[in-house]
């Protein structure tokens, strides 16, 4: 197979192929070939995991000298979760590429969010392998952390109306899907938070569920009236 268009997407030229050609491997997929040159990802999403890890921690710690060990660990774990990656995944059309069995890719529409973030991870791990720290550091910090960081700072929006919630009314946020819509690699989601049972406080639209709830609770901040000065 010609990785080519794969490099492409990435933004990155391997130098050993089939490095890249394992990252895109699924399981499934040598079920049904079995003389594949290469095995399947997961030792790569493996690695992948705990590269995507330090880079990010290193970075975070540096970016931020002022916030402490909490906060650092709460916008490492928002960066490197599920959601994040697999909306990463997507926005560089990486599960086009992913090779799987038949019956897989007939069901890709529901490849669930967690293969997604593999496929980031076992990418991640691939070129930490072909190239080296350096290399899967500037492919994360440019796919990853650049394409994610405006959100950063405001993660702590859900952290502050839980805090201010249960203060000042002895309740915890919720937060439902109001709405879905789009297709996997582009999806929108409106998402309300609720205060006091059924009644909507406010809602937040994003890429993904996380950003929306982030965004929605920003705006319950402001209805509610408190402000990141006033607790009150």
């Amino acid at each position: 197979m010609d990785v080519t268009e794969v490099e492409s997407a990435l933004g990155v030229c391997f130098v050993n192929k089939h490095l890249l050609l394992q990252a895109i491997t699924h399981r499934s997929y040598l079920n049904e070939h079995r003389d594949w040159p290469v095995p399947h990802y997961e030792r790569l999403e493996f690695l992948g995991d705990a590269v995507l890890e330090i880079i990010v921690t290193e970075h975070l710690f540096h970016e931020f000298p002022e916030s402490m060990e909490g906060e650092l660990t709460k916008m490492r774990s928002n960066l490197v979760g599920t959601e994040m990656l697999a909306t990463r995944c997507c926005a560089l059309g990486l599960q086009e590429y992913e090779l799987t069995s038949h019956g897989e890719q007939k069901a890709r529409v529901k490849a669930t969010k967690r293969r997604h973030a593999c496929l980031y991870e076992a990418v991640v791990g691939a070129l930490f392998l072909d190239q080296g720290p350096e290399a899967a550091r500037e492919f994360v910090l440019r796919t990853l952390v650049k394409e994610s960081g405006d959100n950063l700072l405001k993660q702590d929006a859900k952290s502050r109306l839980q805090e201010l919630a249960q203060a000042n009314l002895s309740v915890t946020p919720t937060y439902k899907v109001i709405e879905e819509s789009g297709p996997v690699h582009a999806a929108s989601f409106i998402i309300g938070v609720y205060l006091r049972g059924p009644r909507l406080v406010a809602k937040g639209t994003g890429g993904s569920k996380q950003e929306a709830e982030i965004k929605a609770a920003e705006s319950a901040l402001i209805v509610k009236g408190w402000t990141e000065v006033s607790h009150a």
